[in-house]
């Protein structure tokens, strides 16, 4: 059975406008600093690519693949990294670009593991943000929207790997957990 989403809760032309903010802030705080975006593949991708072509500073790309749902829509609440930083990060200031926080378990993880190799400084960046949802504290200084407890697909938020290319976010309706 194919799953249906409703209309969007966020447009493409709002994430492109807000997206256009945050780059603009982006620049800002990091104007004369050596910036290293790594990217939470694979639902950051899309959000990643739009961020990084709408700073306006010189910045070193790269990516981490981690999983914490598996091919479940509840996650397992164990983050699994599964590949490592390319570029070295000692002393540069990091901008971890997130496409979701919300129960905080997998930024909390990833600030730990990044801290180990002693950059200059680790802030996060995130698409969409749901505080109800936060079982953890942590300080995300960048957000694009914040959400309610919904569960989204689309601009590279997906449902068991489907709904990545969607051009904008919609809930997903008719979810059922024991479909493979």
């Amino acid at each position: 059975m194919e799953r249906m989403f409703g209309r969007p809760i966020v447009t493409q032309e709002q994430m492109r406008a807000r997206i256009r903010e945050l780059g603009r802030q982006i620049s800002t705080d990091y104007a004369g600093k050596e910036l290293v975006l790594v990217g939470v593949l694979k639902g950051a991708y899309a959000f990643y690519a739009d961020l990084a072509r709408a700073i306006r500073i010189p910045v070193r790309v790269d990516f981490i693949v981690v999983t914490s749902y598996g091919a479940r829509a509840k996650t397992s609440g164990k983050v699994k990294l599964v590949t490592e930083l390319t570029e070295e990060i000692k002393g540069k200031d990091v901008l971890l670009v997130e496409d979701i926080v919300d129960s905080g378990l997998t930024v909390q993880h990833l600030m730990k593991s990044l801290a180990k190799k002693k950059p200059r400084s680790i802030k996060i960046c995130t698409l969409l943000s749901k505080p109800e949802r936060r079982v953890v504290d942590v300080q995300v200084e960048y957000v694009g929207f914040k959400i309610p407890n919904q569960y989204v697909v689309g601009y590279g938020l997906d449902y068991q790997q489907k709904y990545r290319n969607l051009p904008y976010l919609a809930v997903l309706d008719q979810m059922d957990d024991q479909e493979e």
